[in-house]
């Protein structure tokens, strides 16, 4: 039976590089720790990987190594990848000969780079397709400026149509070999049972005095092994961060990406050049995104859902017709927020992990929200905290009033009944019951449980003085 593509994925494993410093990012961070779209570099590359299919990912660390493999190990990026350390690193066929050790003889392995998040799941399967367990495959690109990229060289032909013979790095590029413009992007695919004998007999003359793993298309050739490449057009999938600049620009690039898909989907944008995603945004049919709005974790949109500039959206469920107006916090962190249908947030508000407000709750500028329940219809409308209560159905809730949950060393809730009403400036003392139907007077601290219906006035006697004078300062000597 004649093999597919399909079969040669049963085998792939990855080898990430992720030993470097990264010295022109000027940071005491690993550079691939730093983050495209609210994650880190390496985390994108680990998810592609997964979505390849592979059955074993290796990380080969250095530089910061506790902390990437820290990063990694928390499952944050879809699996836990192994780990091969490359102290000291002495180049990339060095950082190769870490990893081999862990790789299984019968299957192909994909060689992907720690920051060049982007690669496109159907090039590595395609690059995966033209090893075919037999070939040295590679990922390459035609780029105007190929300054500081491995060139490509080829039989003699016209470019990119010859039979590759060698990645030559620029510092050991003749002229001529400078000049070509397809380039090497640090991705590809060989058979593992071929490639640790060429680890085994890379040597380190050269310009840089390292080990290079591109040296293994030179043995391939004297070894008669094909040596193929498969070309993208789309530099993105290949563009690698150095400098701060590249990924600043990256992650715009990336933020058009995410706005054109949403848009494609129907969704509307003010500006897609100004929406950041830093994680997952899934919207339904007729949502309208103002500009400047920053969405994190896993954020969900329910059908009609508007929400106005300048909102920060992390964690959240935000259900049919609810409207998120401008300058609105909302963080649901790992316990989430939801937003019930038809509801109306800020301007101004802020809602914090454990806020679940159920259907027309309404939620106005500089209110606070945190590990509460708001049930159908309640309003809290002005400069007002709520925290670890349970508010019922229609409650009216006060200007100026809080919940004081917090005794100094444990916290307490606070349940307010259906269809209360809370005046403006008050404290409720928890733990406390205000019962359903129950009135609490403008100004009342209240520190014990009130029954079903009933006035609850609790504050000191107003006493006027006729005539009384303010103190004046003493003029000075």
């Amino acid at each position: 039976m004649n093999k597919t593509p399909q079969d040669d994925l049963k085998a792939v494993d990855v080898v990430i590089m992720a030993a470097g410093k990264g010295t022109r990012m000027k940071s005491s961070l690993p550079k691939v720790l730093h983050r495209l779209g609210g994650r880190a570099l390496v985390a994108h590359v680990v998810d592609a990987a997964a979505r390849l299919g592979a059955r074993k990912v290796v990380v080969v660390t250095g530089h910061g190594a506790t902390d990437v493999e820290a990063a990694l190990t928390d499952g944050a990026a879809g699996l836990v990848p192994q780990f091969a350390r490359q102290v000291p690193q002495l180049g990339t066929g060095h950082a190769m000969q870490q990893a081999a050790p862990l790789l299984p003889d019968d299957g192909t392995v994909v060689v992907l780079s720690g920051d060049v998040p982007l690669i496109g799941d159907a090039t590595l399967r395609a690059l995966v397709a033209q090893s075919g367990g037999r070939r040295l495959a590679l990922l390459t690109i035609c780029v105007d400026d190929p300054t500081g990229y491995g060139r490509i060289v080829r039989a003699p032909a016209a470019e990119g149509e010859g039979e590759v013979q060698a990645i030559v790095e620029e510092k050991d590029a003749s002229e001529a070999q400078r000049a070509i413009r397809e380039t090497y992007s640090g991705v590809m695919a060989v058979p593992v049972q071929l490639l640790k004998p060429w680890l085994a007999r890379l040597d380190n003359k050269n310009a840089q005095g390292e080990y290079y793993l591109t040296d293994v298309v030179g043995l391939a050739t004297i070894d008669g092994v094909p040596v193929v490449a498969h070309r993208v057009e789309d530099p993105l999938e290949v563009a690698g961060i150095n400098t701060p600049a590249q990924l600043a620009a990256l992650e715009r690039a990336y933020q058009r990406r995410q706005a054109d898909a949403l848009m494609a989907q129907g969704v509307r944008l003010a500006d897609p050049a100004r929406i950041d995603v830093r994680g997952s945004l899934a919207c339904e049919a007729d949502v309208e995104i103002d500009v400047n709005c920053v969405f994190e974790g896993a954020v969900s949109l329910g059908a009609g859902v508007r929400v106005g500039a300048n909102c920060v959206i992390a964690n959240a469920r935000i259900e049919t017709g609810a409207v998120i107006h401008p300058f609105t916090h909302i963080d649901g962190e790992n316990t989430g927020v939801t937003v019930g249908v038809g509801a109306r947030i800020g301007p101004f508000a802020r809602l914090r992990p454990g806020a679940r407000l159920g259907a027309e709750v309404h939620i106005g500028n500089f209110v606070e929200v945190k590990n509460a329940t708001l049930a159908a219809g309640a309003k809290a409308n002005h400069l007002a905290y709520l925290g670890d209560a349970s508010v019922g159905e229609r409650v009216n809730y006060g200007a100026g009033s809080i919940t004081a949950n917090y005794d100094g060393a444990n916290k307490h809730r606070t349940v307010i009944g259906d269809d209360v009403h809370v005046g403006s400036n008050c404290v409720l003392v928890a733990p406390i019951t205000i019962g359903a139907g129950g009135t609490v007077g403008a100004g009342s601290t209240v520190t014990k449980s009130t029954e079903p219906g009933v006035l609850t006035i609790s504050r000191g006697r107003q006493v006027s003085y006729p005539n009384w004078k303010r103190p004046k300062k003493t003029p000075k000597a």
